[in-house]
């Protein structure tokens, strides 16, 4: 049954179908053959149900403010601000960059929209500085991908959804990795700097008028998070309230764009969304196929051995997410892998929160990994760079991430803390 429903799904994959094809097939081909019994009407209503979560329709919100901010002027302004305060120090430039694409990130959730509006002034700053082209890469690629862990998020919406863990709850427990990741991407990127690099310090007069200038960006995480937490609005709200929060703040007080504008970014989002919402529609058919198959209690088993720790657990589930990551789209990995391991973390007890806030980051950490991570076929798309140079810098910030993930697994305080202390 597992060869069937691999094979297919392999074999489509070689034939240079999208990835939502081998999911719709494989899951039909594995039915029809060992369950003929089954109406396939009920494989429809699972394709229709996948994408019903009242839920999701924060998705589309969050990647429509995002298409807004992109467009506009927050991502020049955060620049600006950053490189006003630390851009003369040692190591400056980098760090500068990656707190940009962390500030960006908390306010777009999008790792692609942070490597275009940050990454494409920086580089050439980074790269006339000294810094090497990998290195340069390297740092903006896996710096934007701690937008994924501090909220907004899709993939922890779309972890929710499938596992039925709070969205409000996760978007919360990503913010001490996420914060913990910069800081050591900040460390590292002081030691690999040299003296030679500092410039001059920006007068305070400037510095007070980039901050000045950023203030109203600044606002809008604290908007969606005290929001949430406040009971003022739902996870779901709170999306709602971005697009608002963005469309004041780029079409009447920055004035960077017109209403004739929004059309294309309409369209643009729109586009982005119906391939979110597809996939996650054929990852729906294929989870129950799974789940009704009963194909987790084939493969834990040996994998994971009799009475498991949890701590086996989360290394196998990490493993698991991580390569699945580094080859395919993660809200497909999340679509295929969570009811797979949803008994095991049933059984064990493990808060659904960690196990999100690891998954996520797992999904960061193959969204940079060679041979297919999503950003780094951004970045060579946007900085028109040769794939060998892309990738041979993005290891030490895997390896940093990596052990922050070890961190999550052997201290799950450094994700729940702000959780437990909020619903408290």
């Amino acid at each position: 049954m597992i060869y069937v429903l691999m094979g297919t799904m392999i074999f489509l994959l070689l034939l240079g179908f999208p990835m939502f094809v081998p999911l719709a097939v494989g899951a039909f081909a594995t039915v029809m053959i060992y369950f003929p019994f089954v109406d396939p009407s009920m494989l429809v209503q699972q394709i229709i149900g996948g994408v019903q979560p009242v839920s999701l329709i924060a998705v589309p919100m969050f990647i429509f403010a995002a298409d807004i901010m992109t467009s506009g002027q927050v991502a020049t302004r955060l620049l600006d601000f950053v490189l006003k305060f630390v851009g003369h120090k040692r190591g400056g430039l980098p760090i500068a960059t990656t707190t940009a694409c962390t500030l960006f990130g908390a306010v777009s959730g999008s790792t692609q929209a942070t490597v275009v509006a940050v990454g494409g002034p920086l580089r050439p700053l980074l790269l006339k500085a000294g810094y090497s082209s990998s290195y340069s890469t390297a740092l903006i690629i896996n710096a934007a991908v701690i937008a994924l862990l501090i909220p907004p998020s899709v993939y922890m919406i779309v972890y929710g959804v499938v596992a039925g863990a709070s969205v409000g709850e996760l978007f919360v427990a990503g913010v001490g990795p996420g914060l913990l990741i910069w800081l050591l991407f900040c460390i590292y990127s002081w030691l690999v700097s040299k003296e030679s690099l500092q410039a001059e310090p920006a007068p305070w007069k400037e510095r007070m008028k980039a901050l000045k200038k950023a203030l109203m960006s600044f606002t809008f995480p604290v908007i969606i998070f005290g929001g949430i937490y406040s009971g003022i609005f739902s996870p779901t709200e709170a999306a709602a309230v971005s697009v608002l929060y963005a469309f004041i703040l780029e079409f009447f007080i920055y004035k960077s764009l017109l209403l004739k504008d929004i059309p294309k970014i309409a369209l643009r989002t729109g586009m982005i969304t119906a391939i979110v919402f597809i996939l996650i529609a054929m990852g729906q058919v294929f989870s129950w196929t799974v789940s009704f198959a009963r194909i987790p209690n084939m493969i834990l088993p040996p994998l994971l051995g009799e009475g498991p720790t949890e701590f086996r657990i989360l290394m196998v589930l990490s493993l698991a997410y991580f390569l699945g990551c580094m080859f395919v789209d993660p809200i497909v990995v999340i679509m295929i892998l969570t009811p797979i391991f949803k008994p095991a973390i049933t059984a064990s007890g493990l808060d659904t929160v960690l196990i999100g806030t690891i998954v996520t980051l797992q999904a960061a950490i193959g969204s940079t990994t060679p041979p297919f991570g999503c950003n780094i076929f951004t970045a060579i798309a946007i900085f028109k760079q040769d794939y060998w140079d892309a990738v041979r810098g993005v290891f030490p910030f895997i390896a940093i991430m990596m052990l922050v993930s070890l961190l999550l697994i052997l201290y799950p305080p450094l994700a729940l803390f702000l959780r437990d202390m909020m619903i408290q």
